[in-house]
């Protein structure tokens, strides 16, 4: 066997690996989304980020948990980051104050600077309460 038939085979060979590591990666992905509720993502992914455990990062904490308790029930996912442990994630995020509350999803992203106690503004901002004057709005107008 010459070197360039080698080098063919060897070719071949790893072509129907990744042809086979294709189909098996394929055919995972459409067993997870038969099975439905064991890779279901949660609908709201938020990340809090703090500096240590100071008053107010404290007071975002507890009023976030708090809202979402009440308001997400367990359809949320929620990091706290502690922006002097891990400052190069402070940095690819581009958090400029602290506490701040990102929503990546669902889109669009939204960011909250302070405690969270405004829980209606906070709310709004997630699109789980509608503004009081949209309903009043719509009250008005039966």
């Amino acid at each position: 066997m010459n070197k360039s038939t080698k080098g063919n085979e060897d070719a071949d060979t790893g072509k129907g690996r990744l042809k086979s590591k294709l189909r098996d990666t394929t055919q995972a992905f459409e067993e997870a989304l038969n099975v439905g509720t064991a890779f279901k993502r949660a609908k709201y992914i938020l990340r809090l980020y703090v500096t240590g455990s100071s008053a107010r990062s404290m007071r975002a904490v507890y009023n976030l948990k708090k809202l979402c308790e009440e308001h997400l029930l367990n359809d949320y996912e929620l990091e706290v980051i502690d922006v002097n442990k891990h400052p190069e994630v402070a940095r690819e995020e581009q958090i400029v104050a602290v506490p701040m509350l990102v929503k990546k999803l669902p889109a669009p992203l939204r960011k909250f600077v302070g405690d969270l106690s405004n829980t209606q503004k906070i709310l709004v901002g997630l699109d789980i309460y509608e503004r009081q004057e949209a309903k009043d709005q719509l009250s008005g107008a039966h």
